[in-house]
């Protein structure tokens, strides 16, 4: 009896290596990805031993190791397990709820208003950014960050630019840890966000670019610094960090992402 494969293995083959890709590109962000090629190494040095060689002991014990295995992973895993499934959850590209949702909104009048604040928020980085002053806002998309903001001072006020400013200023109480803005709403600032334990960040970045990715691998939000040192701006998006970028460039970017 010769060996046959189908369309259906063909299909299963192909799913499966899609799976593996992703959960690399999953692990690589966050410097786990030694783990997972261990991982892979082991598994198939346990098919060779138990099904290939034969080896009855030493296959008994991998067999053993393998049983708990999906436990273990969990363990190890579990800061990626989550944040895989609320990529998921939270994903921004349901075009077709979008589209319901602008169809039966009233999507002049909340236009209107959003663009209002994202120029209120570009026109604090701009200026955050000549005065090299440091600043980290969180802009909430569909995650809930209450956890987050519980860390911090309630503020609960309309956004303004100069309130942004007031409030990273360098003399000011509240200047350490990031603004959290939700629903076109200031809610809270100093407020403590994880920090992002990607490997591949340049060491020239300081905490607030790293608790910028954080903030973005845990959730669907968007994050801006603006850097102490150099004055520039950053945006971190699904764990993905873009440096430097002009104030016109933030702007369009935020249209782009929020103006739904």
């Amino acid at each position: 009896m010769g060996f046959q494969i189908g369309f259906k293995d063909i299909v299963d083959i192909f799913l499966v290596a899609v799976l593996l890709y992703q959960m690399f590109k999953l692990l690589k962000r966050s410097g786990a990805v030694n783990v997972f090629v261990g991982i892979l190494a082991f598994i198939i040095c346990w098919f060779l031993v138990s099904y290939v060689f034969k080896m009855e002991l030493l296959g008994g014990i991998f067999d053993r190791v393998i049983s708990v295995g999906a436990f273990a992973l969990i363990v190890l895993f579990q800061d990626e397990i989550r944040r895989f499934f609320s990529r998921i959850g939270a994903t921004q590209k349901w075009s077709i709820l979008n589209s319901i949702k602008r169809f039966f909104g009233n999507n002049s009048t909340e236009q209107i208003k959003t663009n209002f604040d994202l120029v209120q928020i570009v026109l604090a980085c701009r200026n955050l950014s000549k005065s090299s002053t440091g600043g980290l806002i969180v802009l909430t998309r569909t995650n809930d960050l209450d956890f987050y903001l519980q860390s911090g001072e309630q503020i609960n006020a309309t956004i303004n630019s100069r309130l942004i400013e007031s409030i990273f200023f360098k003399n000011s109480p509240l200047h350490d840890g990031a603004m959290i803005i939700s629903h076109r709403t200031l809610k809270a600032a100093a407020c403590i966000l994880p920090v992002s334990k990607n490997q591949s960040i340049p060491k020239r970045l300081g905490l607030r670019h790293r608790a910028a990715l954080g903030i973005t691998e845990h959730s669907d939000a968007i994050a801006i610094v603006v850097s102490e040192e150099t004055g520039h701006i950053s945006w971190a998006v699904n764990g993905l960090l873009t440096v430097n970028v002009k104030p016109e460039q933030l702007e369009h970017f935020l249209s782009e992402e929020l103006a739904q």
